[in-house]
């Protein structure tokens, strides 16, 4: 069946400027990381796909490497795309990243020139795009100069193989630097992507502040910790989840402590008539240097879940206070405290 999108795309999301640009981001962002590699059903990708373009969904993030396998996230949004979401390339804004392990030998991964630029060609080729409205350097080489890397995501701009640049995973110092050597090039650096989420508050600790300086927003992934941060493990840890397979999640994360705080956040969410996993976007969202969040999605019903922390209430200063002391107590490391 041709796919049309929804007349009323644009009456449900929220959008919110990313930095000092002109660019606006939706409140609420498809990640394509885990669920959309050979090992999910094509079918199910291109519904959650459709789905969230018709809630007003623009955002899709990538990286050459998401699958499982490696390329095969960006292959199969390409085949999707190429069918369905060609005709709306302009209301679209199409993430992709290069940094970690893609091939073999000495040019398969980190920040060189030659990797960086090869990557996001085939990057490219596999989703069948012209260019990508924001392209990454995903992770701080600190065996390549900055100047390289930088002027990798220049000459990616200047190419017109992508609109803006944006860094991911990378410490507050080096932003800072990075910021300086984009601005002395002109390069329009639009974003930086962390992982950020109430059991994860690293970039709290200098990333949020580092990239308000530098006018560029913030977007967090994993704002649900992989899954902890919803009804997932509450009783335990169910043989198909992401924690059971134990490669990005181990098993010995959910800790007596670790069970003690979910369920005490997810009291608190019941309280607010919400979910947990709204509670925990909700919270992320919460500080205005935080442009989007990134959410995965396995099935449509779960997309349609997290989209809906938009209508959440806003936080009372008792209920952060609450969250950071229950937290606190849990052992997750908060900066400043």
């Amino acid at each position: 069946m041709v796919y049309r999108a929804a007349e009323n795309r644009y009456d449900f999301m929220q959008y919110q400027r990313c930095g000092r640009s002109g660019v606006l981001l939706p409140k609420v962002s498809l990640g394509l990381w885990h669920n959309f590699g050979d090992t999910h059903p094509l079918e199910t990708q291109r519904a959650v796909l459709r789905r969230a373009f018709d809630l007003g969904v623009t955002h899709i993030d990538l990286a050459n490497n998401y699958g499982p396998p490696p390329g095969s996230a960006e292959a199969n949004f390409g085949s999707i795309f190429a069918q369905d979401f060609r005709p709306y390339r302009d209301e679209l804004f199409i993430a992709s990243k290069a940094g970690y392990l893609m091939w073999p030998g000495p040019y398969g991964e980190w920040g060189s020139r030659k990797y960086v630029l090869t990557s996001l060609d085939q990057s490219l080729s596999r989703m069948g795009l012209d260019y990508v409205d924001v392209f990454y350097s995903h992770r701080f080489d600190p065996d390549t100069p900055l100047e390289e890397t930088m002027g990798a995501l220049d000459s990616a701009v200047r190419q017109g193989k992508a609109l803006y640049a944006g860094l991911s995973n990378y410490p507050p110092e080096a932003i800072a630097e990075a910021a300086a050597i984009l601005k002395e090039l002109r390069t329009p650096y639009l974003i930086n992507q962390h992982p950020y989420s109430m059991l994860q508050r690293d970039v709290e600790g200098g990333v949020l502040e580092s990239s308000a300086e530098a006018g560029v927003g913030v977007i967090a992934y994993s704002p649900l910790a992989q899954g902890q941060l919803t009804d997932r493990y509450l009783s335990g840890v169910p043989a198909d989840s992401r924690m059971a397979l134990g490669h990005f999640l181990k098993r010995d994360t959910l800790t007596d402590e670790r069970l003690t705080l979910l369920h005490a956040l997810n009291k608190l969410a019941e309280g607010r008539g919400q979910t947990l996993a709204q509670l925990a976007l909700g919270w992320v969202l919460r500080d205005p240097r935080v442009v989007s969040v990134l959410i995965g999605a396995s099935s449509v019903a779960q997309l349609e879940q997290n989209v809906a922390v938009l209508d959440s209430p806003g936080f009372s200063d008792a209920e952060l206070a609450e969250i950071d002391r229950l937290s606190a107590e849990a052992g997750v490391e908060i900066p400043g405290r």
